[in-house]
């Protein structure tokens, strides 16, 4: 077989999307909290796995994935189960596979397919067809007895092509010519979208929590549409354009998500420090009282520590403190 080249071309709509994207990465970037806080990163895990298997009609509630995730039992049907437990350790591999080793991929498709396909890992070895809601044949993949060559040639072209095409237009050719190729017997769509991120957090870290499934998710329609008529076309630029709009669209949504956190940070400082007197330490009684608040998980998260890390309110222990187990806080 002749060795396979992935056709595409390079648009002016790909360069101000790419444009628009390191824009905002470099917003991300200089922000403390998107990707480093637990909590962010859990939600949008979740959020990425739920979208995901939703699209592959996954009737689990973004709930109970997240109870799943947290090891609650969940009621639901089995295999819908199995698939979220998978995905989830699946997506907890992303810092520890190769993205240009087909063998790394493989791991991921086993993990992603467990208990579920008969032969997780392994390429198939039937024919394979994508058929509309009304039965048609839409695509017709490539013979089983081609895949392993296929696969080969893909990833050995990433390999050589990786320095001298963006990453981000490199993740979504990739994207598209393994769906088109459909090397496995199930789990392809799952499965072309992890690897996706797992070639982007190779190159930026803060793609290994952005949830880029919810876009895809909420324009499904879309989705399909831009691989049917890269299939037509013979190439995947349409379905580079369309992949860069998603990410585009949700660091657009993580920037706001983070503009609105420092907001909320700032006005909660400025709240602390309103009932604060210079060089007058304040026990955290009697802070939570003057802000009107009960728990002392929300004054250390949401005012102490983010005072504390700004330089503006300093732990101190009076000499002679009223209670044992009392700290008190004053004005820097």
């Amino acid at each position: 077989m002749k060795n396979y080249i992935p056709p595409f071309t390079i648009t002016s709509k790909m360069v101000d999307y790419i444009s628009s994207i390191m824009e905002k990465i470099g917003r991300l970037d200089n922000y403390t909290n998107f990707n480093k806080m637990p909590t962010l990163r859990k939600n949008n895990r979740i959020r990425s796995i739920h979208s995901s298997l939703a699209i592959e009609a996954n009737s689990l509630s973004i709930n109970q994935v997240k109870d799943l995730i947290s090891g609650k039992i969940v009621i639901g049907p089995q295999k819908e189960i199995q698939e979220v437990k998978n995905a989830y350790k699946a997506y907890e591999m992303i810092n520890d596979v190769n993205p240009y080793s087909v063998n790394d991929l493989k791991k991921i498709h086993e993990t992603m397919t467990d208990a579920i396909i008969s032969e997780p890992g392994e390429f198939r070895k039937g024919n394979e067809g994508v058929f509309d809601e009304n039965g048609n044949c839409i695509h017709m993949c490539p013979p089983p007895e081609q895949v392993d060559t296929l696969m080969a040639q893909l990833f050995d072209w990433m390999k050589k092509r990786k320095y001298d095409i963006h990453p981000l237009i490199l993740s979504s050719i990739f994207h598209y010519e393994f769906v088109f190729i459909h090397p496995f017997e199930d789990g392809n769509g799952r499965t072309a979208r992890l690897w996706q991120n797992i070639i982007l957090s190779s190159w930026k870290q803060i793609f290994e929590y952005l949830p880029i499934e919810t876009a895809i998710k909420k324009y499904q329609d879309g989705y399909y549409k831009a691989i049917a008529n890269c299939n037509k076309n013979g190439n995947s630029t349409l379905f580079i354009e369309f992949m860069l709009k998603m990410i585009d669209e949700v660091l657009e949504e993580s920037v706001i998500t983070e503009n609105t956190s420092i907001n909320e940070k700032t006005i909660n400082i400025n709240k602390l420090l309103q009932i604060m007197e210079n060089n007058v330490p304040m026990s955290a009684n009697d802070i939570m009282n003057k802000l009107g608040i009960k728990s002392k998980e929300t004054l250390r998260s949401s005012y102490l520590d983010p005072a504390i890390k700004d330089g503006l309110v300093a732990l101190t222990i009076p000499d002679k403190p009223t209670s044992k187990n009392q700290m008190y806080y004053k004005i820097t």
